[in-house]
Formats: C-alpha cells, sequence, structure tokens
C-alpha cells in the first residue's frame, strides 16, 4: 500500500477584510479541486487545509491540530516571498506542532506571477508602451522578502520590455509615495501605473490604493485576487503554483 502522502496545510496571512477572506478561501478551494485531478494523473495530494498566520483563524498550531494523529503536513505559505511570517511564526508553529512537517517556498518569485501582474495591468487600462509601471509590495524588515520583491520586478520588467520599479507600503525602500513621485518628475508627460503585487484586497491594498493615488499614480491595479461582482477571481496559475511548491516540499 503506497504511504499517505502529507496534507498540504495553506497558510495566509490572514486579513479581517471579508473580500481578502473570500478571495483566499476560492485560492484555497482551487487548490482542492486541482488536488483531485493531480491524484488522478498518480501524483496524490493530501488533505488540504486553510488557516492563517495572523489576524485570522485557525492559526497555524489549531490547523496542524486539525490533521489527523500521525499525519504529516506540508505547510505553503500563500504568500509573495519569504519573511518575519515565514521564517519565525511558521517556523515556532512546526517546531511545537508535534508532528512531521516542513515549510515550502512562498509564491514568489515566479514568472507565472509576472504573467498575472502583465494581465492586472492590462485589465486597469495601462499603456504598456508608454506608462512608467511601479510594482507595489507591502514591504518587509527581512532583507531576502525584499530581494524576492525585486526579482518579481525583473521577470515583470522581461515581460514588459520596460523597467519596473520595486517599491513598499512598509520597512523597505523606496516607499510607493516617493517611487511615483520621482517617475511623475522624471516624465512629467506620461504616466505612472502602479500594479498590485499583494495577494488579496484588504488593508495593504486600500493604503496603496489611497498613497499611489495622492502621489499622482493615473492606474492602480486590483491585487492577485479579487473581487469581480462578489465574485471571486483566481488566476489559474495561483493553484498550480501552491501544488508545485508542495510537490517540491513533500
Amino acid at each position: 500500500m503506497p504511504p499517505t502522502p502529507p496534507a498540504l496545510a495553506a497558510i495566509s496571512h490572514g486579513t479581517s477584510s471579508p473580500a481578502g477572506q473570500a478571495v483566499v478561501r476560492a485560492l484555497a478551494d482551487q487548490v482542492r479541486h486541482l488536488a483531485v485531478s493531480e491524484e488522478a494523473e498518480g501524483h496524490p495530494v493530501g488533505t488540504v487545509v486553510l488557516g492563517h498566520v495572523d489576524v485570522q483563524q485557525p492559526d497555524v498550531a489549531t490547523t496542524l491540530d486539525s490533521l489527523a494523529e500521525g499525519e504529516s503536513a506540508v505547510l505553503v505559505p500563500l504568500l509573495l516571498s519569504a519573511g518575519f511570517h515565514v521564517n519565525v511564526d511558521m517556523k515556532e508553529a512546526v517546531d511545537a506542532a508535534g508532528r512531521p512537517a516542513v515549510i515550502a517556498g512562498a509564491l514568489g518569485p515566479d514568472e507565472r506571477l509576472a504573467a498575472v501582474l502583465q494581465r492586472r495591468l492590462d485589465e486597469a487600462g495601462a499603456d504598456l508602451g508608454r506608462d512608467t509601471v511601479i510594482l507595489a509590495a507591502a514591504g518587509s524588515s527581512d532583507a531576502s522578502a525584499v530581494r524576492d520583491v525585486g526579482e518579481t520586478a525583473r521577470l515583470l520588467s522581461g515581460r514588459l520590455g520596460a523597467r519596473v520599479q520595486d517599491a513598499y507600503l512598509s520597512f523597505a525602500e523606496p516607499s510607493v509615495p516617493e517611487a511615483v513621485r520621482a517617475a511623475v518628475e522624471e516624465n512629467p508627460s506620461g504616466r505612472v501605473a502602479v500594479v498590485s503585487y499583494l495577494l488579496a484586497p484588504g488593508y495593504f491594498q486600500d493604503l496603496l490604493e489611497a498613497r499611489a493615488s495622492k502621489a499622482g499614480a493615473a492606474v492602480i491595479t486590483q491585487p492577485l485576487l479579487h473581487l469581480h461582482e462578489d465574485t471571486p477571481q483566481v488566476p489559474d496559475e495561483l493553484p498550480r503554483i501552491v501544488l508545485d511548491r508542495y510537490g517540491l516540499a513533500s
């Protein structure tokens, strides 16, 4: 009898935003759906559960405790880079879990995320041949997480054939307002398009829209996951990346 595959614990940041909660649940549901197809193709995936590292319940410890006794787990961070929440919070939860568990890589950087970001710019009406593009992330005190955002900016730049400046809402530099103002001053006859490198609606997306708009951005995109007429929009790339991270760590 083949061994039971480890559970896939998808761990989001957590948010108090109902829209953010809805789209992250939709992502987890699509991961479960795709996992069934994977099993049919001979790539079994264990139980798929959703937990959160902050704000929401169940937290990581409770999520792992919900699994069957002795069931191993792979935690897949539903985060775009591996910063404090992965390297400290999730690690502490795994160390205290009392079951075999490992942490997979974060969702980014990944060429497929760059493809979704390009689509978000198209959807928002950016003129990709003329607008100055800024990739806006939440920011982190972890230098490796900031490097990951910079790598995503480079991947997006390669797709667009134009420079993409990374910018941040907290901790790292340049800040989003600084980057937008600098772009406006550098090209006063052009527009600035800010592409949101955030997973879901919530506090940081609201902050991004307010700060980027005040600084002079003409275009601000939706996050990677969002609602359209109350229907969660989950790009096909996202559940595939989640399962790929699981597979690499299993």
